[in-house]
């Protein structure tokens, strides 16, 4: 965790009134938080997350001081307290899962290897698969319907819950436990039991396509999440692209991660300015694009269903900003700030206190991004047929 040490616990989070600014998303991977540039820090860690409610600090922050006093467990009050509070994402961690949450900020985690997505039908499918994960060795492959997880149906599920539910619960999806999944390819159904297993993601990959326009090739990133050093990828990858070739930007199945890597992923398209506002308990603030990017360089950004917290951040800024043609299906709507803070007794509680906006001020919390061209299927070739449409710039 980037920032002062000497403002934070053992865990990075809150310790008195010396605090600094975190945004997080959920990563197929689990749960990362990660630091605000640093001209933006302000008086408390958050993280990006989607709730209807919010609840008070203070209430839970008692709860679990009451438990402790009477020899009882501070954590499990602290859970009472926030799922009867209507927060959807408000979470308590014991030490173990808050390690785990924060190793997922360097691209590690435990897991089964699978990101999935909405597909066109609306059903859940497996968008990727990570190479040497249990999910290959198992003969998973992209395209494979998710049907059930561990006897659970997941056809209408919202992709966060699937990706939940893929690597467990919080006190069960240790390196080894087992899962049970429903898979379905064709007219062909099967079960197939994998063991998590300790994995490390590539967040940013970097390929070249064929457009249906003569010259160079286009250059496609995929950024899985926004874990630590993505942001500087995407940058690499636009400075090293022909100068005359297109990107396509996809952040399909991307649920989130440092809101730190959107921005300098920002930065890579825009010269300076802003890339989003947020509040907390209704203070405002906001978040800039270093100058200096490539603001001519044709782009087009893929989104989908599964496209969640800081990617959707990322997406708000491009097409407010009228950088990008975006392109596919509308983002899942994961706009609100959250903020980490100590309980007694161990552990810690992330409880909702504020909501970021778009540059354009367009709230995302509930609402998601509609893309500039919605497609269903063969979202990757239309929206490579759109890149081809936008020449080369001066």
């Amino acid at each position: 965790m980037s920032g002062p040490t000497q403002c934070f616990g053992p865990r990075g989070v809150r310790r008195g009134a010396a605090l600094t600014l975190v945004f997080a998303g959920v990563l197929t991977a689990g749960a990362a938080t990660g630091a605000l540039p640093r001209a933006d820090r302000g008086p408390a860690p958050l993280t990006t997350r989607s709730v209807a409610s919010a609840v008070n600090s203070d209430e839970v922050t008692a709860a679990a001081a009451r438990a402790v006093a009477d020899g009882k467990s501070g954590k499990e009050a602290a859970e009472k307290v926030v799922s009867r509070s209507g927060d959807r994402w408000g979470a308590v961690y014991d030490d173990r899962q808050y390690a785990e949450f924060q190793q997922a900020l360097d691209g590690a985690y435990t897991g089964v290897g699978i990101s999935a997505r909405r597909a066109a039908n609306g059903r859940v499918e497996v968008a990727r698969v990570q190479p040497g994960s249990p999910a290959e060795r198992a003969g998973i492959e992209p395209g494979d319907l998710l049907r059930t997880i561990d006897g659970r149906r997941v056809d209408r599920r919202p992709v966060a819950e699937v990706v939940a539910l893929l690597r467990g619960d919080r006190t069960e999806a240790a390196e080894g436990s087992t899962v049970v999944l429903g898979i379905e390819r064709g007219a062909v159904a099967r079960t197939a039991t994998l063991r998590r297993a300790r994995l490390a993601t590539e967040a940013v990959t970097i390929r070249r396509i064929g457009t249906d326009r003569p010259g160079p090739d286009a250059v496609l990133i995929e950024v899985e999440s926004f874990t630590k050093g993505s942001g500087g990828k995407v940058r690499d990858a636009v400075r090293s692209a022909p100068t005359d070739a297109g990107v396509l930007l996809d952040l399909r199945g991307n649920s989130g991660g440092l809101v730190t890597e959107a921005v300098t992923a920002a930065s890579a398209f825009l010269d300076g300015g802003l890339v989003a506002t947020y509040d907390v308990h209704g203070e405002q603030r906001a978040l800039y694009a270093q100058p200096g990017g490539d603001t001519s360089r044709p782009l087009v950004v893929l989104v989908d269903g599964g496209t969640m917290s800081a990617a959707e951040l990322l997406t708000g800024a491009l097409q407010d900003r009228g950088r990008a043609v975006t392109v596919g299906s509308r983002t899942f709507g994961k706009g609100s700030v959250q903020m980490p803070s100590e309980l007694p007794g161990g552990g810690v509680a992330e409880l909702t206190v504020g909501h970021y906006r778009t540059p354009a001020g367009r709230g995302v919390d509930g609402r998601g991004i509609t893309p500039d061209l919605a497609v269903g299927s063969r979202a990757e070739q239309r929206a490579e047929t759109v890149l081809s449409g936008l020449g080369t710039g001066p």
